[in-house]
Protein backbone atom coordinates (compact mmCIF):
# COMPACT_ATOMS: atom_id res chain seq x y z
CA UNK A 1 0.00 0.00 0.00
CA UNK A 2 1.56 3.39 -0.95
CA UNK A 3 2.26 5.84 1.98
CA UNK A 4 2.84 9.06 2.01
CA UNK A 5 6.20 10.70 3.93
CA UNK A 6 7.06 14.43 4.83
CA UNK A 7 10.50 14.47 5.37
CA UNK A 8 13.69 15.84 5.30
CA UNK A 9 17.69 15.28 5.18
CA UNK A 10 20.72 17.63 6.63
CA UNK A 11 23.89 17.72 6.30
CA UNK A 12 25.68 17.59 9.57
CA UNK A 13 29.16 17.70 11.38
CA UNK A 14 27.77 17.26 14.54
CA UNK A 15 25.81 13.80 14.63
CA UNK A 16 26.64 12.48 17.97
CA UNK A 17 25.29 15.82 19.17
CA UNK A 18 22.22 15.27 17.33
CA UNK A 19 21.71 12.03 18.46
CA UNK A 20 22.02 13.06 22.06
CA UNK A 21 19.36 15.74 21.69
CA UNK A 22 16.85 13.10 20.16
CA UNK A 23 17.58 10.51 23.43
CA UNK A 24 16.67 13.03 25.61
CA UNK A 25 12.86 12.39 24.18
CA UNK A 26 13.26 8.91 24.75
CA UNK A 27 12.86 7.27 21.48
CA UNK A 28 12.74 3.82 20.42
CA UNK A 29 16.03 2.55 19.37
CA UNK A 30 15.94 0.04 16.25
CA UNK A 31 19.54 -0.60 15.87
CA UNK A 32 22.43 0.13 13.50
CA UNK A 33 22.03 -0.98 10.39
CA UNK A 34 24.93 -1.22 7.72
CA UNK A 35 23.23 -1.01 4.37
CA UNK A 36 23.36 -1.27 0.72
CA UNK A 37 21.43 0.55 -1.40
CA UNK A 38 21.04 -0.30 -4.81
CA UNK A 39 19.42 2.42 -7.29
CA UNK A 40 18.34 1.13 -10.32
CA UNK A 41 17.50 3.19 -13.57
CA UNK A 42 13.91 3.94 -13.97
CA UNK A 43 12.02 6.49 -16.32
CA UNK A 44 10.61 8.16 -13.37
CA UNK A 45 10.53 8.67 -9.49
CA UNK A 46 13.63 6.54 -8.17
CA UNK A 47 13.78 2.37 -7.29
CA UNK A 48 16.37 0.99 -5.05
CA UNK A 49 17.01 -2.74 -3.62
CA UNK A 50 17.67 -2.18 0.46
CA UNK A 51 19.98 -4.84 1.91
CA UNK A 52 20.78 -4.49 5.48
CA UNK A 53 21.26 -6.27 8.35
CA UNK A 54 17.93 -4.55 9.82
CA UNK A 55 16.00 -3.27 6.93
CA UNK A 56 15.60 -4.92 3.93
CA UNK A 57 13.35 -3.53 1.23
CA UNK A 58 12.55 -2.58 -2.69
CA UNK A 59 11.55 0.89 -2.37
CA UNK A 60 10.03 2.96 -5.25
CA UNK A 61 9.63 6.98 -4.56
CA UNK A 62 8.89 10.09 -6.08
CA UNK A 63 9.82 13.51 -4.68
CA UNK A 64 10.47 17.23 -5.82
CA UNK A 65 14.63 18.19 -5.59
CA UNK A 66 13.87 20.90 -2.83
CA UNK A 67 16.41 22.08 -0.59
CA UNK A 68 13.73 21.69 2.31
CA UNK A 69 11.24 19.22 4.18
CA UNK A 70 9.40 17.80 1.18
CA UNK A 71 6.58 15.24 0.60
CA UNK A 72 7.40 11.87 -1.07
CA UNK A 73 5.30 9.14 -2.60
CA UNK A 74 6.83 5.90 -1.21
CA UNK A 75 6.03 2.10 -2.45
CA UNK A 76 7.09 -0.09 0.16
CA UNK A 77 7.91 -3.99 -0.33
CA UNK A 78 9.53 -5.77 2.95
CA UNK A 79 11.54 -8.91 1.44
CA UNK A 80 13.84 -11.73 2.55
CA UNK A 81 17.79 -10.92 1.58
CA UNK A 82 17.82 -13.06 -1.99
CA UNK A 83 20.68 -12.72 -4.58
CA UNK A 84 17.75 -13.70 -7.11
CA UNK A 85 16.15 -10.09 -6.46
CA UNK A 86 19.06 -8.15 -7.27
CA UNK A 87 20.13 -10.12 -9.98
CA UNK A 88 16.33 -9.62 -12.07
CA UNK A 89 16.34 -5.77 -11.39
CA UNK A 90 19.70 -5.49 -12.60
CA UNK A 91 19.09 -7.37 -15.84
CA UNK A 92 16.09 -5.42 -16.19
CA UNK A 93 17.00 -1.99 -15.26
CA UNK A 94 20.84 -1.67 -14.89
CA UNK A 95 22.47 -0.34 -11.70
CA UNK A 96 22.29 3.43 -11.72
CA UNK A 97 24.83 3.70 -8.11
CA UNK A 98 25.12 2.02 -5.25
CA UNK A 99 24.99 3.86 -1.62
CA UNK A 100 26.59 2.04 1.32
CA UNK A 101 25.99 3.71 4.81
CA UNK A 102 25.83 2.65 8.65
CA UNK A 103 22.41 4.09 9.92
CA UNK A 104 21.28 4.47 13.17
CA UNK A 105 17.53 4.09 13.38
CA UNK A 106 15.28 5.67 15.95
CA UNK A 107 11.42 5.94 16.21
CA UNK A 108 9.25 8.20 18.24
CA UNK A 109 4.82 7.50 16.92
CA UNK A 110 5.01 7.66 13.34
CA UNK A 111 8.29 9.97 13.07
CA UNK A 112 11.55 7.74 11.79
CA UNK A 113 14.85 9.24 12.32
CA UNK A 114 17.84 8.33 10.65
CA UNK A 115 21.19 9.05 11.71
CA UNK A 116 23.70 8.45 8.54
CA UNK A 117 27.59 8.23 7.76
CA UNK A 118 28.28 7.48 4.31
CA UNK A 119 32.21 7.41 3.68
CA UNK A 120 32.31 9.01 0.15
CA UNK A 121 30.14 11.78 1.18
CA UNK A 122 29.40 12.79 4.81
CA UNK A 123 27.08 12.61 8.11
CA UNK A 124 23.43 13.34 7.47
CA UNK A 125 20.52 13.37 9.66
CA UNK A 126 16.66 12.01 8.21
CA UNK A 127 13.46 13.15 9.70
CA UNK A 128 10.18 11.37 7.93
CA UNK A 129 7.07 11.54 9.33
CA UNK A 130 5.21 8.41 7.58
CA UNK A 131 1.66 8.01 7.27
CA UNK A 132 1.10 4.47 6.58
CA UNK A 133 -2.71 4.52 6.84
CA UNK A 134 -3.71 7.91 5.32
CA UNK A 135 -5.35 8.70 9.17
CA UNK A 136 -2.21 11.41 10.00
CA UNK A 137 -2.29 13.70 7.00
CA UNK A 138 -0.02 15.85 5.43
CA UNK A 139 -0.66 19.14 7.25
CA UNK A 140 0.53 17.03 10.75
CA UNK A 141 3.40 15.02 9.06
CA UNK A 142 4.38 18.69 7.82
CA UNK A 143 4.13 19.94 11.71
CA UNK A 144 6.40 16.74 12.82
CA UNK A 145 8.89 17.35 10.64
CA UNK A 146 9.39 21.30 11.57
CA UNK A 147 9.30 20.59 14.76
CA UNK A 148 12.39 18.21 14.92
CA UNK A 149 14.31 20.47 11.83
CA UNK A 150 13.89 22.88 14.77
CA UNK A 151 15.00 20.61 17.80
CA UNK A 152 18.04 19.71 15.47
CA UNK A 153 18.37 23.64 14.93
CA UNK A 154 18.35 22.76 11.27
CA UNK A 155 19.73 26.03 9.38
CA UNK A 156 18.28 26.40 5.31
CA UNK A 157 21.23 25.41 3.95
CA UNK A 158 21.85 22.15 5.96
CA UNK A 159 18.88 20.73 3.89
CA UNK A 160 20.13 18.68 1.29
CA UNK A 161 17.70 18.88 -1.58
CA UNK A 162 18.61 15.54 -3.67
CA UNK A 163 19.17 11.80 -2.56
CA UNK A 164 22.20 10.38 -1.59
CA UNK A 165 22.27 8.47 -4.93
CA UNK A 166 22.66 11.80 -6.62
CA UNK A 167 24.82 12.68 -4.34
CA UNK A 168 27.83 10.20 -4.68
CA UNK A 169 27.00 10.36 -9.38
CA UNK A 170 27.94 14.04 -9.09
CA UNK A 171 30.35 12.83 -6.91
CA UNK A 172 31.64 10.84 -9.84
CA UNK A 173 31.16 12.73 -12.45
CA UNK A 174 33.73 15.30 -10.91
Amino acid sequence: MPHINFEFKATTKDLDGLQKKLLELNPIFVGADRQTDTYFNVSKGRLKLREGNIENSLIYYERQNVADAKQSDVLLYPHQRDPSLKDILTKLHGIKVVVNKIRKIYFIENVKFHFDTIEEIGTFVEVEAIDNTGKIGIERLKEQCNHYAHLFEIKSEDYISISYCDMILELLDS
